[in-house]
C-alpha cells in the first residue's frame, strides 16, 4: 500500500433508518442494505469465531512516533503500522475497510458467529493496533479464521482489481496454517469474482493470489489467515465501488460467502 503523509477526511452526515426491526446507520442520500444477507436469521455459523481485521486506523497519520516503532513480525521486526492509502478524492482506506468490516460483522453475527474485531473505532484521535497484536488476535480465542481487509494504492497506470495474500510455508511460524490459509484465499478469490469484482491486473501474477512471508498479520497467526486487498483506491472505477454503500455491500456479501464456504 502507498503511504500518505496526510489524509483529507470529510464528514458524512448519518441518519438512522429502522427497517425490519433493526436500526441501521446509513449515509444521507443512500439506501439501506437489504436482502437475505442483512437480515438472515439462520444460525449456520453458530459456534464459530471469526476474526475480522480492518486494516490501519484513521488517526495513524497523527501518531508517527507510535506507528513507526518496530514490533515483532515473525522472526524480524517491522513498523507497528502505516497510514494506509486513499482515493484520489481523499477517501481513506481506513474508513473504507472499517465500513466493509462492519457490514461483514453484521452478516456473520446474523448467522450466529462470534466476531472479533482487531479495532473498535475509526477515529482521528486513535492509532493502531500494531501488526503484532493484529497477527496474534484470535490465537487464544478458539477462532476458526482471520480475514484482514485492506485496499491498495498503486499508481501504476490502469492498475485495478483485488488480490488475496496468503502466508508462505515458514517453519516455526506459518507451517501449521499455510495450507488452510491458501484454501481460504481461494474461497475469497472465487467469492469476489462471483460478484463481479475484477482480479488485479498489476500484481500477484494476474491470478489474484499472492504468497508472502513478510507480513506480521499473517506470520504471527496460529489460525488460518489471509489478507485481501479489495481493489486499487487510486483507480477511479475501483474507487467508485469502494465509496458507495452498494459497492461496500457487494464486498461484504462476497467475503461472507467466502467464509461460509470455507467453513462448510
Amino acid at each position: 500500500m502507498i503511504l500518505l503523509r496526510r489524509l483529507v477526511v470529510t464528514g458524512v452526515a448519518a441518519v438512522l433508518v429502522v427497517t425490519l426491526g433493526m436500526t441501521v446507520p446509513v449515509a444521507t442520500g443512500q439506501t439501506t442494505e437489504t436482502g437475505r444477507g442483512a437480515g438472515d436469521s439462520r444460525r449456520a455459523l453458530s459456534g464459530r469465531t471469526i476474526v475480522i481485521d480492518p486494516g490501519h486506523q484513521l488517526g495513524n497519520h497523527n501518531f508517527p512516533r507510535q506507528i513507526n516503532r518496530k514490533v515483532p513480525a515473525g522472526g524480524f521486526k517491522k513498523p507497528c503500522n502505516t497510514t494506509g492509502t486513499a482515493t484520489r478524492a481523499g477517501h481513506p482506506e481506513a474508513t473504507f475497510v472499517w465500513r466493509v468490516a462492519r457490514l461483514l460483522q453484521k452478516r456473520l453475527e446474523n448467522r450466529g458467529a462470534r466476531v472479533i474485531l482487531t479495532r473498535h473505532s475509526n477515529r482521528q484521535d486513535r492509532w493502531g493496533p500494531c501488526v503484532d497484536e493484529r497477527g496474534r488476535r484470535g490465537n487464544n480465542a478458539g477462532a476458526d479464521l482471520k480475514l484482514s481487509i485492506h485496499a491498495d494504492g498503486s499508481y501504476t497506470r490502469g492498475a485495478r482489481g483485488f488480490h488475496v495474500i496468503a502466508p508462505t510455508d515458514r517453519k516455526r511460524w506459518t507451517h501449521d496454517i499455510y495450507m488452510p490459509s491458501r484454501r481460504l484465499a481461494r474461497e475469497t478469490k472465487a467469492a469476489l469474482r462471483q460478484v463481479g469484482v475484477p482480479v488485479a491486473n498489476y500484481t500477484a501474477g494476474g491470478d489474484g493470489i499472492d504468497l508472502r512471508s513478510d507480513l506480521g498479520t499473517l506470520n504471527l497467526a496460529d489460525i488460518p489467515s489471509v489478507m485481501v486487498e479489495l481493489g486499487n483506491m487510486r483507480n477511479r472505477r475501483d474507487a467508485r465501488r469502494m465509496t458507495t454503500l452498494k459497492g461496500r455491500t457487494t464486498y461484504a456479501r462476497a467475503l461472507d460467502r467466502a467464509i461460509r464456504h470455507y467453513l462448510d
